[in-house]
């Protein structure tokens, strides 16, 4: 056993190190809420600009309907030549990949991954395909936190944890959720509370969104009414919309994984060449209704503000659904998190819009239960409940909700663990097209130039 003596004096090496560390943190959330904040801005700019031209379009009939295909099916088609040619790891979400290097699994990116990761999220997401802005704020974030750490030459359980807290950096600024960047490193990303970890992922979320806020709005990203505290008489309807949320979420997590595989099919045909098709389809959905096309975050709002037409939500639903796993076989930069919202606020709603019908005593607000569909369809998924509670209660600021999500997302857990439905992320991560990049410990990325 080791001595008291011992003990104190690694104590006291550990607060050593983690003075420069602690200082660092904050520096490099900053730095990452910036490139996160510049992101999304440079995304909204996109998203109008493609509403515009659409719309100008319309005005040259068969000829301006071609213009927006072409032009969308350019822009997929640049977005995943970038990746191809600069850095395969800027495909996708990023999230598995950040996973991995904190695993020692995978080398961390080269620094041009931050580049690609900007451009070629903003052509991807900018023409159309349902894709989250998180999962490039993400690895951006990481990417630029370690970088940092290197030029300051720190070792490598330094370089890791300021990765990580980087990644969660960069999530904070993706949806203005500060609390929800730290939980989800701690919950997803390394699974553990570590003290160091958490110190350092404390410190860089609250440098990201200080910075953020100076350019983006510090309200929620959601505008929602003011709900009532529920009822005890609502805990079965809440637990049942975690039970139909957890199948679901195991439905779309096969769906994702079943075209990516279905994509791996046809490698013969260039990245480029497939991207360009889905872009194609992309623009042609565009041109009817441009609002279905994207992130979704106008969808999710309008859902929570019950101004979406209740007629046409299932079909909206089902097509968004399928949307978003054929968006991210596209291999262009893009996460998961937004288009995961935007279902789970229909199916909320949805179901609570039944409820309402069918048990008018105890249904709650259609609102509320899409509120709660999106922290429980997202724990289907991703089974981090804590992370799915926290980022929708600080995008929505609906504090009164927390009991009902959490009765929701207890089901909504253990739908998917019975059934022996894997996590997303883990899933990507155990993709044989994932694990063809070449692995090497990451202590090996100084001598060869990367961050």
């Amino acid at each position: 056993m080791e001595s008291e003596q011992e003990l104190a004096t690694q104590g006291a090496d550990n607060r050593g190190n983690l003075l420069p560390l602690a200082l660092l943190a904050p520096f490099a959330g900053a730095v990452a809420g910036f490139i996160g904040a510049i992101f999304r801005l440079a995304l909204q700019r996109a998203d109008s600009l493609r509403d515009a031209v659409i719309a100008w379009a319309h005005g040259g009939a068969f000829a301006g309907f071609l213009f927006v295909i072409v032009l969308c099916a350019l822009a997929t088609a640049v977005a995943a030549w970038l990746v191809r040619l600069n850095s395969p790891d800027a495909a996708g979400s990023g999230i598995p990949n950040v996973e991995s290097v904190l695993e020692g699994e995978l080398a961390p990116a080269p620094h041009r991954l931050i580049p690609v990761k900007f451009f070629g999220g903003l052509l991807a997401i900018g023409s159309g395909l349902a894709l989250g802005r998180e999962g490039p704020s993400v690895q951006m974030g990481a990417s630029v936190a370690h970088f940092l750490a290197q030029l300051l030459r720190r070792d490598e359980e330094d370089c890791r944890a300021i990765l990580a807290a980087g990644a969660g950096a960069g999530l904070a600024t993706a949806f203005n959720a500060p609390c929800a960047g730290a939980v989800f490193v701690l919950e997803e990303l390394v699974r553990r509370f570590d003290t160091r970890i958490g110190i350092v992922t404390f410190g860089a979320s609250t440098g990201a969104i200080a910075v953020a806020r100076l350019f983006l709005s510090d309200t929620p990203d959601f505008h929602v009414e003011a709900l009532p505290y529920p009822s005890f008489g609502t805990v079965p309807v809440h637990l049942a919309l975690g039970v139909l949320a957890g199948f679901l979420g195991v439905a779309y997590n096969r769906t994702l994984l079943g075209t990516l595989a279905a994509a791996d099919k046809l490698s013969r045909w260039p990245v480029e060449l497939r991207a360009a098709v889905l872009g194609a389809a992309l623009g042609v959905l565009a041109w009817f209704d441009p609002g279905l096309v994207g992130g979704g975050d106008g969808i999710t709002q309008s859902t929570l503000s019950g101004t979406e037409a209740v007629e046409v939500m299932p079909v909206i639903f089902f097509l968004r659904f399928g949307l978003g796993a054929i968006s991210y076989s596209a291999s262009t930069p893009g996460g998961l998190f937004a288009p995961m919202l935007v279902l789970g606020a229909q199916l909320g709603f949805l179901y609570g819009t039944v409820c309402s019908h069918w048990f008018p005593a105890v249904a709650p607000n259609p609102t509320s239960l899409a509120i709660v569909g999106m922290a429980a369809f997202f724990t289907a998924v991703v089974r981090a409940p804590i992370t799915g509670i926290v980022l929708v209660t600080e995008m929505t600021s609906s504090f009164t909700m927390l009991l009902p999500m959490l009765a929701a997302c207890f089901a909504a857990m253990a739908v998917p663990t019975l059934i022996r439905n894997r996590p997303i992320y883990e899933s990507l991560r155990k993709r044989p097209a994932q694990n063809s990049h070449a692995r090497f410990p990451a202590h090996q990325s100084d001598a060869e130039g990367q961050i």
